[in-house]
């Protein structure tokens, strides 16, 4: 019987959920696995530890202010250090099979594409790199042979039933949706809503922005346009439909009316389990589904009124060009604001559908226009909130 080789990994965004589970995975397999290369935004002490812990090959502190404090805790350890933008590239241009892309946001763009441009494995958990630069980056994709495999859990689910073989006889994707902690409640009722009931996300254990995104069903529109780019569908073959369970992560229909649908506890090691072992399988210590226990399975309609930044992220994919990456950059200053108690949760939909209507830019044609389209869109929907400041 033939010994597999040992993967090489790399994680970019190590001390992040998605990193962290990922490291949980290898900690528990690493027979299996070579830690190359970590990264974390400021985290030095977090970093360090898990760098000596895994023996990893280079640790790169997006900080660059803190890179006097990695190299101190690193010192004598013989493990690599850098920071900034030019050391997050070369973590991911370290020659490693699997690339964990775990950095949130726009600072996750670059590494990424240098990952993508030398064939590597990438496994994407950065929305932004879909959302703000998704043609560019699926040209790149094909251009250079590399492999995209998707974290989140939706597009996980649907990785693993589309056949893509058959991709003419899909007629849908259906992407599934808690509903969030305000599930059921009308326009009304959300207008006096805190940022610590907006983060209480009734089944993910995940981070105040996306926590926030979830209860806007922002994150779902997110994913909307994330899976446009990442299957061979239109945009009017993908819907959206609430389940509270979390139990069903996503389906695909096909011709003969059959629907393929990947179930699993809400739990993120299961899309990265399956990301780090493909095209295989491997072990993860999740809770196995009980059916019995579950009972009951229900699907609802999206209640786009109460709920409206779903039908802007879907408008924004339809204008496509800048628009994604406008609603991207919008969203995520009318966020910040909110949970600096500096907005109200129902004026997050109004910031970013005005600066969409005031934002005229054309198509990114490289990474360096994502960031200008990003500056610019972050500076408009700054000038929304003073109109609306509390």
């Amino acid at each position: 019987m033939s010994v597999r080789p040992i993967k090489r990994i790399s994680v970019l965004g190590a001390t992040g959920s998605v990193g962290l589970s990922t490291l949980d995975l290898v900690r528990r397999n690493s027979h299996k696995f070579k830690v190359v290369s970590l990264t974390a935004y400021s985290k030095v002490e977090e970093l360090s530890a898990l760098a000596i812990e895994f023996n990893a090959e280079l640790a790169v502190i997006g900080d660059e202010k803190k890179l006097d404090a990695l190299k101190e805790r690193l010192a004598g350890t013989g493990i690599e250090v850098a920071a900034g933008e030019a050391g997050l590239i070369e973590a991911a241009e370290r020659e490693a099979e699997i690339v964990m892309a775990a950095i949130v946001g726009a600072a996750g763009l670059r590494p990424t594409m240098s990952a993508v441009r030398r064939g590597a494995t990438v496994a994407l958990a950065n929305k932004e790199c879909l959302v703000c630069a998704g043609d560019l980056l699926m040209e790149e994709v094909r251009v250079h042979g590399a492999t995209l495999l998707p974290v989140d859990s939706e597009h996980n689910a649907i990785y693993q039933v589309f056949e893509v073989e058959r991709a003419s006889s899909v007629e849908r994707v259906i992407l599934t949706a808690s509903g969030g902690p305000f599930r059921g409640r009308s326009y009304e009722s959300l207008k006096a809503v805190t940022p610590a009931e907006a983060i209480a996300h009734p089944n993910w254990d995940m981070g105040a922005k996306i926590s926030v995104d979830s209860a806007t069903m922002m994150n779902k529109g997110l994913e909307v346009i994330e899976a446009y780019h990442l299957f061979p569908i239109k945009k009017s073959q993908i819907e959206v439909v609430v389940h509270p369970q979390s139990v069903v992560h996503s389906m695909v229909e096909y011709s003969d009316g059959s629907v393929l649908a990947q179930l699993g506890s809400p739990d993120m090691r299961t899309p990265i389990a399956y990301s780090l072992a493909w095209p295989e399988r491997m072990e993860a210590p999740v809770k196995r589904l009980s059916f019995t226990e579950i009972g009951a399975l229900t699907f609802e309609e999206v209640d786009l009124e109460a709920f409206r930044c779903l039908a802007l992220a879907r408008e924004a994919m339809e204008a496509g060009g800048a628009a994604p990456a406008i609603l991207n950059a919008a969203n995520e200053v009318a966020v910040a604001a909110f949970l600096s108690e500096k907005l109200r949760f129902i004026d997050i939909p109004s910031v970013v559908s005005d600066t969409l209507a005031i934002c005229d830019i054309k198509a990114p044609q490289s990474l360096s226009n994502v960031f200008e389209i990003d500056k610019i869109a972050r500076a408009a929907a700054q000038n929304q909130l003073a109109l609306r400041a509390i």
